[in-house]
């Protein structure tokens, strides 16, 4: 059994359309970012670094629970564990996890701090808005090519590159994004949201989410004095 210490972000959505598509039993326990639960001590156990996702396999390696935090980690660990969505050829692998990679080092900080300044920083700074709408774009075109030379970004099969790439990529309008100037992004994010378990992966926690406006004390969890206290 899979713990899924989860929320319905961008980061969650990678972990919940993983299980679902490999089929692994699993036990959804919500930590919901917005209330502080990532401060829990229950949850900094798993993960010193308080961010979502995190597992407990009760059936880890050696036969018992094993934690772990990282939400490449966590795929490329479940790839493995069940032999699925990770080449086993060593050319197609790397190129999996290079894509990965891209994924972790690029897609999401640079999306993530798009987000935040044009969504959520009390002040709207044009330079750190520009900053990043030109960094999401370059990111685009880089996965537009790509895909345009490879039906998945692995190549020719599905991996855990497009399962931790797609939940970014989804919505590009919230990004101001015209998703037309991207075809091959566009096609592949199109057959990827038709695949049944990504649908049931995107339900999960589905009716946690909210897009209403963060209170103060939401404000300084996510991203004030809460956020930075020593733990």
């Amino acid at each position: 059994m899979i713990e899924a210490w989860t929320w319905p972000t961008p980061n969650g959505h990678k972990l919940h359309i993983m299980l679902e598509e490999t089929g692994l039993p699993y036990k959804v326990i919500p930590v919901d970012i917005r209330a502080g639960d990532q401060f829990r001590p229950e949850f900094l156990a798993i993960t010193p670094n308080h961010r979502i996702p995190a597992i407990v396999d009760t059936e880890g390696p050696d036969g018992r629970p094993f934690k772990l935090f990282e939400s490449g980690a966590i795929l490329i660990y479940l790839a493995e564990k069940t032999g699925k969505f990770i080449p086993t050829d060593p050319v197609a692998r790397y190129t999996c996890l290079q894509w990965l990679m891209f994924q972790m080092g690029g897609v999401g900080p640079m999306f993530g701090q798009y987000n935040h300044f044009a969504n959520y920083a009390p002040e709207k700074i044009p330079y750190a808005i520009e900053r990043y709408s030109n960094e999401v774009k370059r990111l685009y075109r880089v996965l537009n090519k790509r895909l345009s030379e490879a039906e998945y970004l692995a190549g020719s099969e599905y991996s855990i590159a497009d399962i931790a790439t797609f939940p970014w990529a989804r919505n590009p309008q919230r990004r101001g994004v015209e998703i037309e100037e991207y075809p091959a992004v566009k096609r592949w994010l199109d057959a990827i949201a038709a695949r049944p378990a990504v649908v049931r992966g995107l339900q999960v926690l589905a009716d946690r989410a909210s897009q209403a406006p963060l209170t103060e004390e939401q404000r300084s969890i996510l991203f004030g004095t809460t956020q930075f206290a020593p733990r």
